[in-house]
């Protein structure tokens, strides 16, 4: 009987930490899309008419504008980071999937902030200066907030803070 329990908590155990890791990869996701579209939109409407990019380059105007955020939050842009770690870059990653859940959920704040900002007529220079003491501040905080133990899974049974459960069940 023992053994049995035993068994059954070892695979209770595997499937809250694959879920874990599941929830995880779920919320950067949502995070990563969130104001994606406002952000592109703003570009699309602010930037591009202006940037004298033909059709065909206008992508650039994207790329520049994600590489701003790109270089307030990681410090560095999505090209240098692909240079700087090519098995990365094999395995189908970038910069952006490396980051925290943290630093995600300020990138989609920085992503709002900038459009707002893009349409209000700011420069480049202006809007990363901005942008800068927004992400210190907002990482600051978020930092201070382990983000992960408030969220819970679907089935409300199995939360990300596997350990606490097992901590109770036990006592």
């Amino acid at each position: 009987m023992f053994k049995l329990y035993v068994i059954k908590e070892y695979q209770r155990l595997k499937e809250i930490e694959s879920n874990q890791y599941g929830l995880e990869w779920n919320v950067k996701r949502i995070l990563s899309k969130a104001n994606y579209q406002i952000h592109t939109d703003a570009v699309k409407k602010y930037i591009v008419p202006k940037s004298g990019y033909t059709q065909a380059k206008e992508w650039l105007a994207y790329a520049d504008e994600a590489d701003l955020l790109n270089l307030v939050l990681f410090r560095c842009t999505a090209k240098q980071w692909r240079d700087l770690n090519p098995e990365r870059v094999l395995n189908n990653e970038n910069i952006r999937d490396m980051a925290s859940i943290n630093e995600l959920a300020v990138l989609s704040s920085l992503e709002n902030l900038n459009s707002i900002l893009i349409k209000n007529g700011l420069g480049k220079r202006d809007r990363f200066k901005i942008l800068n003491e927004t992400a210190k501040e907002q990482l600051v905080n978020l930092n201070k907030a382990d983000l992960l133990k408030s969220i819970k899974k679907e089935n409300s049974s199995i939360y990300v803070d596997a350990v606490e459960q097992i901590k109770k069940k036990i006592n």
